[in-house]
């Protein structure tokens, strides 16, 4: 289906980028936060088995997860506040004009930790931005963009992440949806202080309930950067968390 946002453009909802990860129980499935893989398993009672292919009449299963570090997820500021905001009120909208750009993060030495991070700078990120109007999502590639992503455990391998000064660049832009293939924003070890989770949802001063950062995600290298639709489909948990499914459309233009 063509979906028309002005005369001379449009997107089909038939050529969709998925940009997700799922969660899933195989022993290379992508994780984060020192978790086991995610468990899916038969529901199993003395009456009844939830397994087809061990004799039962239906496939019936239990999951057992943690949106923060299976797969991919969307965020809301409950996730740093004592109330917890869930994300599944904080989505009203679901479609978002949203631009993808692709950064290689910097070695800098980082004094407090006496250690040499990979972090993804407030110079890079206002650099790869040369339109600044127009789209309230924004996708961060990093570089190089392995396959390899799709099963990483990032526990304990102190994985890049962003300088939290990139946020006042973000408010001025206005961006409400913030999305990254890391794990983090923040640092893996901060001693707390997930100093951009604070910053870009202004808490505890003013918590800002209508913005969301999705982590995890996988922007295949052969989706180009640029300007594109984006339709953040998040599932209906009551948490601050939830896995999600966030999908790119090429924005295409009428030709007559």
């Amino acid at each position: 289906m063509k979906l028309y946002l002005s005369n001379n453009s449009y997107f089909d909802t038939s050529e969709p980028l998925d940009i997700s990860i799922p969660v899933s129980s195989n022993d290379n499935s992508v994780r984060a936060w020192y978790l086991e893989k995610p468990a899916i398993n038969p529901v199993r009672t003395n009456e009844f088995l939830g397994s087809i292919e061990e004799g039962g009449s239906v496939n019936f299963r239990n999951i057992f997860f943690n949106p923060h570090g299976h797969g991919t997820h969307t965020e809301s500021c409950g996730h740093i506040t004592p109330q917890i905001y869930s994300v599944n009120s904080v989505v009203k909208e679901f479609f978002f004009n949203a631009l993808l750009i692709s950064v290689e993060p910097l070695k800098l030495q980082n004094k407090n930790y006496q250690t040499t991070d990979l972090v993804i700078t407030y110079d890079q990120v206002k650099a790869a931005i040369t339109n600044k109007e127009g789209f309230e999502a924004l996708i961060v590639r990093t570089l190089p963009n392995q396959k390899g992503k799709l099963e990483t455990n990032y526990s304990d391998t102190n994985p890049p992440y962003f300088e939290d000064q990139i946020v006042d660049f973000l408010h001025e832009l206005g961006i409400k949806h913030f999305l990254t293939d890391l794990p983090s924003v923040d640092r893996e070890l901060d001693g707390g202080k997930l100093s951009f989770h604070h910053r870009f949802w202004t808490v505890p001063e003013n918590p800002s309930l209508e913005k969301t950062i999705t982590e995890l995600v996988y922007v295949d290298s052969d989706i180009q950067d640029g300007k594109y639709i984006l339709e953040l489909q998040v599932a209906p948990f009551e948490n601050d968390a939830s896995p999600s499914r966030p999908v790119l459309y090429k924005i295409k233009t009428v030709t007559h």
